[in-house]
């Protein structure tokens, strides 16, 4: 069995590298090729909330699951409160072949999503930005943004506490004008994309902040309880979703389970042409898919055995 720990994943994954397989696992779900098992979602007595996802690709002999979820204590004790592990196991046998650090896969692949989410939906002449959050999501979202959008030029950030963060301007100033947004809701009138990646603890602002032609990715809300989006938004924008089934479960979708929505598998595949007006509001509800992970931990352990990187192990029957 192969093990890739973090410094190892985070060498032989790439952002382009991310994209693709992140296009493929959408492409995998929409044509039904790739299965996502139900997902599992619970709160711990301490105080931890653990999950499971989980899926396989027949026709590719994958399957696999990543086992996951979220410790707030951890921040007491100078840990990451989001911890993940993926295995990779083979399906003729179930023996598991490879195991992988889940939190610099669940951060990249997320980070690609949202990216593709920009690319298809969001106005491509936009400039402005807000963005809630300044953790490791938020980074990478912000990161695959002024990648894929060129002509943001204005980066404004929210922060839990109201104040600046200094290093976070400092990571993102040569790429773009940066400053802490003392009140959010004008932040969100002044901005083209919004993206909220925040631990989803209720709405970020208020319904009447947000203008026609904005579009908003939405990360924070992945269990039941969880929201970042104020009531009767959903209503006035075209909801995409990554899977209809969990996002009406954990997603933003879970405070509006009847909004009609379109799965982004089936943009990126062709089956849904949008045709966006400069007055549509979009929404991109992530709630993260099995297929994500597995596609990118496929490339991962391609990578690895090509590169004799990570660590093999006996692993007796």
């Amino acid at each position: 069995m192969l093990l890739l720990d973090k410094n190892q994943v985070e060498s032989l994954l790439q952002p382009a590298d991310a994209m693709e397989a992140v296009s493929e696992a959408f492409a995998l779900h929409s044509e039904g090729e790739g299965r996502v098992f139900p997902l599992v979602r619970e709160p711990l007595a301490t105080g931890g909330v653990f999950g499971i996802k989980s899926g396989d690709v027949q026709s590719q002999g994958l399957l696999g699951f990543k086992a996951a979820g979220f410790w707030p204590a951890n921040r007491e004790v100078g840990g990451e409160p989001h911890q993940a592990t993926i295995m990779l196991i083979d399906p003729a046998t179930g023996r598991p072949v490879c195991m992988i650090d889940g939190n610099a896969v669940t951060t990249m692949r997320t980070g690609a999503a949202g990216g593709l989410g920009l690319q298809w939906l969001a106005r491509q002449d936009s400039e402005r930005l807000c963005l809630f959050g300044t953790g490791v999501q938020a980074r990478i979202q912000l990161t695959f943004a002024l990648a894929l959008l060129p002509s943001l030029k204005q980066v404004q950030y929210v922060t839990v506490t109201g104040q600046h963060d200094a290093a976070f301007e400092r990571a993102f100033a040569e790429r773009c004008e940066i400053s802490h947004a003392p009140d959010r809701n004008a932040a969100v009138a002044g901005s083209d994309v919004v993206i909220t990646a925040t631990p989803g603890g209720g709405a970020l602002f208020d319904l009447q902040a947000v203008q026609p032609g904005t579009h908003l990715n939405c990360v924070g809300a992945d269990t039941r309880g969880k929201r970042e989006l104020p009531d009767g938004l959903l209503a006035r924008a075209r909801l995409f979703v990554d899977d209809r089934a969990q996002a009406r479960q954990i997603g933003e979708t879970q405070w509006a389970p009847d909004t009609p929505c379109t799965e982004i598998g089936d943009v990126l595949g062709g089956k849904v042409q949008v045709e966006r007006h400069d007055t549509d509001i979009t929404v991109f509800d992530m709630t993260g898919l099995a297929l994500q992970d597995l596609t990118v931990a496929r490339l991962l352990q391609r990578r690895a055995a090509t590169a004799q990187a990570g660590t093999s192990i006996h692993w007796p029957w």
